[in-house]
């Protein structure tokens, strides 16, 4: 990155390149060019982005993160991965206001260089904490449901925990030099890609995209494929599940799909024009309007999240009911006999309770859920 001149006139700043949140990559520096992209266009949709996704975005994720710690506290192993979702996703929001400031600006950090790389540091890890742990939820309910006998009593909590504790220290890690980079008044501006940069697309899109993408597919189309053949589930349970493994699965195309598209194309580029600067410029101009579109989608995923947790919760509340109604009865027979409600590892001892194990949150505690959980809601409307 290079420092703007402190006599520079506003439409000359206006032909800076952009990036930081609009095109997310990271600077290396070192090189004698720059690409003259027009970021003025983008002014107004940037604003209006960041702006919408913070104002649905903060009580959206504040909600889930309390209802899912709530259900954590109880031993929901699903609960571990959703709220360390809707955590990411709130501090993450938080930063959004300074990026606001920044492009209103023109493009001109107005705060410390620490701040910049804080935020930046903050944008580049909730992109893909966000990507691993949909994966993580995936992953979950995949073991759950497709493998519910093997399964029965192995899946624990802190199991849950060491794994969200991985991927935040993995990810942590992976994006630490952002701390080590150079701050010049503008906050990641970068020149022209370089073979460094070239690489780091590539890894990008292949670890932090193409990967989790084939593993979300995958549970997700084995989840429907068990719960389909079930004999003992309704079409409208069957499609409820359906629902929310969609939901899943278009969350992350939808949010993540182009942007990395976008990266591996300039990836791409590069390495065909053999890293020629004025070609690369000119792919960066063509592609601008493009990747900030692109980018804003990505930041979307910020009030799409807790779609997954709305979903499931819908989805889980006949269920519960059916399966309530079904303890009374069962419980009437039996006289006195004490029910038990394990937790969603134990749940998926027959076909009939496939729907409950997918959707979240599961029963835990006998003989009912929490007065402010959504299965305390949902039981209390049978």
């Amino acid at each position: 990155s290079t420092a703007e001149p402190t006599g520079w006139r506003k439409e000359e700043r206006n032909t800076t390149l952009e990036t930081g949140p609009a095109l997310g990559a990271l600077s290396t520096g070192g090189s004698p060019h720059t690409c003259n992209v027009p970021f003025d266009e983008s002014r107004v949709l940037l604003v209006t982005v960041y702006s919408g996704v913070c104002a649905l975005g903060l009580p959206a994720n504040g909600l889930t993160a309390w209802l899912t710690l709530l259900q954590a506290r109880q031993g929901h192993v699903l609960a571990v991965y959703l709220f360390c979702l809707a955590l990411c996703e709130l501090l993450y929001i938080s930063t959004l206001p300074l990026w606001v400031i920044y492009i209103q600006h023109g493009h001109h950090w107005p705060l410390s260089p620490w701040a910049c790389k804080a935020a930046a540091y903050i944008f580049f890890c909730n992109l893909y904490l966000s990507i691993l742990f949909l994966c993580c939820i995936s992953c979950d309910r995949f073991l759950a449901v497709v493998y519910a006998l093997e399964t029965r009593g192995r899946r624990h909590q802190k199991t849950a925990i060491l794994v969200s504790a991985a991927v935040f220290l993995l990810v942590g890690l992976v994006h630490s030099p952002v701390f080590k980079m150079e701050h010049n008044g503008t906050c990641f501006e970068t020149l022209p890609m370089d073979r460094r940069v070239a690489g780091y697309y590539y890894a990008r899109f292949t670890v932090g995209f193409a990967v989790p993408l084939f593993i979300i597919a995958v549970t997700n189309q084995r989840i429907f494929r068990t719960v389909q053949l079930s004999t003992s589930l309704s079409t409208a349970q069957k499609a409820k599940v359906r629902l929310l493994a969609i939901a899943v699965v278009a969350i992350f195309l939808v949010c993540f799909a182009p942007y990395h598209l976008v990266l591996l194309i300039k990836a791409v580029a590069f390495s065909y024009y053999r890293g020629a600067a004025d070609l690369v410029c000119t792919l960066e101009i063509r592609l601008y309007t493009v990747s900030v579109v692109f980018l804003s989608l990505a930041t979307v995923n910020s009030v799409a999240d807790p779609i997954i947790y709305v979903l499931a919760a819908e989805a889980t509340r006949q269920e519960v009911c059916r399966m309530h109604k079904g303890w009374k009865k069962w419980s009437t027979k039996t006289d006195n006999t004490k029910l038990t409600c394990s937790k969603d590892s134990d749940g998926a001892r027959s076909p009939m309770s496939l729907t409950n194990i997918y959707a979240f949150p599961e029963p835990v505690h006998p003989p009912g859920p929490s007065p402010g959980s959504p299965e305390g809601l949902a039981e209390g409307s049978c």
